[in-house]
């Protein structure tokens, strides 16, 4: 027998997109308020494994054909990216560096090399919690 779940499918597209656009907004706050790349990454993770629980595996995976596994591996790739990218600089490792920019919508917008490693993160936290709980889903 097959559950009438209705309700619950159509409140979760709303709450997804809830979640992802907090996950974002926790996500771009993180360099000057708390949140950042790990947090921002938990939430949207969790935007993704609400999916899963609601709607069978096969199901998101025709929608969102994606390896959590390489997702990761681009996060950390990243990550340790920006901190090689500060090295070839003659800067110490990690080292961030930030400028202002005139962006044509946004006007003078700072942009700092953090960006980078925090949305590196962000990807690793993403790939990781998203394959540990479909690793977990397949033993059940």
């Amino acid at each position: 027998m097959k559950i009438n779940d209705v309700i619950l499918r159509t409140v979760t597209k709303i709450v997804v997109f809830i979640i992802l656009t907090f996950g974002v907004e926790l996500f771009l706050a993180g360099h000057h308020n708390p949140g950042g790349g790990f947090i921002g990454g938990l939430v949207l993770s969790s935007a993704f494994v609400l999916l899963y629980l609601v709607h069978d595996i096969e199901t998101v995976q025709k929608g969102i054909p994606w390896d959590y596994k390489k997702i990761a591996a681009l996060g950390v790739f990243l990550a340790v990216g920006t901190g090689v990218g500060s090295v070839l600089f003659g800067a110490e490792f990690l080292t961030q560096t930030a400028s202002h920019f005139d962006l044509p919508v946004f006007g003078s917008t700072e942009l700092s090399t953090i960006l980078l490693f925090e949305a590196g993160v962000a990807l690793t936290v993403v790939g990781v919690v998203v394959t540990i709980i479909l690793s977990i889903s397949e033993d059940v």
